[in-house]
């Protein structure tokens, strides 16, 4: 169905009135004040305002009665604006890495306890990887993913990997706690990882984490292609060109603050 013929959500539209309108004020609204201010009905109002209170997104102040932003909002509107200026900072960088790598290049934040892109470049010319800026990939078999974790402690993974399940989507895919390690292991020593057809068969990709100025992992920089572009043999040039290029984005990163 065409998108300008699919109608809209009434109740989701109104949701977002509100927290457009709560997001504007400095001290929050009472429901009250939110009532006069929104021609909605108040049992809509009071409804949505229980279910943004419910899940997260809004918190209603003892003293006062007004509704402000909650820990879930905050913590999504911090992921978007870290991915925004991310995705500025990148950008060239990015674009230089798939110049001289001739592969798909990637930007990933980690994002409850999973990789979410927020960047990609891809090189003329050539077969689309299947990913997508938006998209969340597994911690465990991608090279964003292990990337990312590489600096988490032993304590850390463990907690992770009891809050998510390492799917196995082939028989290459890492699926065990001390396999995990072990590859965590070999991405620090080298400082890169590799997914080695972990995800999808017939693909690998090669990430580095970025580091911020206190040397904890801001972000991951990663290209992607299939084992006839990424020979393992070559592995280890095209490892030292991502690594390049994270600690080039790490040093942007730190210059900015």
């Amino acid at each position: 169905m065409p998108a300008e013929k699919t109608p809209t959500v009434p109740a989701l539209e109104r949701g977002m009135k509100i927290l457009e309108t709560l997001a504007k004020s400095k001290n929050g609204y009472s429901f009250s004040q939110l009532v006069r201010l929104l021609d909605y009905p108040k049992s809509s109002i009071h409804s949505i305002l229980i279910t943004f209170e419910r899940l997260g997104y809004l918190h209603r102040l003892d003293t006062s009665g007004r509704y402000v932003a909650g820990l879930n909002l905050i913590r999504i509107a911090t992921a978007a604006s870290h991915g925004n200026m991310l995705r500025q900072k990148a950008g060239t960088l990015l674009c230089e890495l798939t110049r001289r790598t001739g592969l798909t290049s990637h930007l990933a934040i980690l994002e409850d306890s999973e990789a979410l892109l927020v960047a990609k470049v891809e090189p003329v010319g050539m077969q689309p990887v299947a990913t997508w800026i938006g998209k969340r990939i597994d911690y465990h078999c991608t090279s964003l993913g292990k990337a990312l974790i590489s600096r988490l402690s032993d304590e850390e993974i463990d907690k992770l990997v009891r809050r998510h399940s390492m799917l196995r989507h082939n028989e290459n895919t890492i699926c065990t706690l001390t396999q995990l390690k072990r590859e965590l292991l070999r991405t620090r020593q080298a400082g890169y990882a590799v997914d080695n057809e972990e995800e999808e068969v017939g693909m690998r990709c090669i990430g580095a984490p970025v580091l911020d100025s206190k040397g904890a992992v801001a972000a991951a920089v990663s290209v992607a292609g299939t084992v006839e572009r990424i020979q393992l043999d070559d592995v280890p040039r095209i490892g030292a060109l991502v690594k390049e290029m994270a600690s080039e984005l790490g040093r942007h990163l730190t210059e900015g603050q």
